[in-house]
């Protein structure tokens, strides 16, 4: 039996990841244990004791914000364990995952590459989430590198629709509204294109919008969403199989860095002239 905690299972961000974890340690006829946490850290380490206590003998962990209580009680029970959605370079720890912060500032740099100047940031709650500041970080630092461009306002939000079209209301209230936003995910830019249609503006022509994850839900709203594929079914199952080496006590283990994707689709275009 392996166990993964994960933030949430109402967001389809992890679901194509963890259904491939699953799928290669079923292969392995060995059980998963899921448990959430709510981004909440206290939860989290209260669910790691749960699930090793029942016999877990390895863990998947979502991202690598977690307290030092935590961290000490799964060097002290050495219980092996995987870090996903997140990776780091030279870690005495196992990554399956990919650069959130490199992904962003690329996906930035394309948006200004279309003449963007006035950049709008929709980011993930920040609190307790390493992945959700480092996309927003990435955007931030992408901009400050490009002359002229400025980033307008950065707005954290839960990962929820209401809540992304709740930020883009607040910008689009300003003075000068941004021309383009980077969302924290689809979710959001999903909620930020409600907000924009409410407005009368049209995407891309009027404001551009990006998202982040490519989940079903960015290919079928209109337009489509540009945002950036994480390789989810091919991390979920990197992961699966080093947790597996993991728990057999394999020696000299690695962690995996997998590349993400950006996926141009028409809810990015160039600023309009006017702005």
């Amino acid at each position: 039996t392996v166990g993964a905690i994960i933030p949430t299972l109402s967001n389809a961000m992890f679901a194509s990841g963890i259904q491939a974890f699953q799928e290669v340690l079923a292969e392995a006829g060995v059980t998963l244990l899921i448990a959430t946490t709510g981004y909440d850290p206290k939860i989290e380490l209260r669910q790691i004791r749960s699930l090793v206590s029942r016999g877990a003998s390895g863990l998947l962990l979502i991202g690598n914000d977690r307290l030092d209580e935590t961290r000490k009680y799964l060097a002290t029970r050495r219980t092996p364990h995987v870090i996903s959605w997140c990776f780091r370079d030279g870690a005495d720890q196992m990554f399956v995952g990919f650069d959130n912060y490199a992904a962003a500032y690329d996906a930035t740099r394309r948006v200004l590459a279309k003449g963007h100047k006035r950049i709008g940031i929709i980011a993930g709650d920040c609190t307790s989430n390493d992945r959700a500041r480092a996309r927003r970080d990435g955007a931030m630092a992408a901009v400050a590198a490009t002359q002229d461009a400025q980033v307008v306002q950065v707005i954290p939000a839960p990962y929820r629709i209401d809540a992304g079209r709740q930020a883009c209301e607040e910008m689009l209230r300003l003075a000068c509204p941004p021309t383009a936003l980077i969302c924290g995910n689809d979710v959001l830019a999903a909620g930020a294109m409600i907000a924009a249609r409410n407005h009368k503006l049209k995407i891309p022509d009027d404001i551009s919008i990006v998202g982040f994850d490519d989940i079903g839900l960015a290919s079928v709203v209109t337009p489509a969403m540009t945002t950036v594929r994480v390789p989810q079914i091919e991390m979920g199952r990197a992961a699966a199989g080093l947790l597996l080496d993991a728990v057999a006590g394999k020696p000299d283990l690695t962690g995996v860095r997998l590349d993400t994707q950006f996926i141009e689709r028409g809810s990015l275009g160039p600023p309009p002239k006017k702005g």
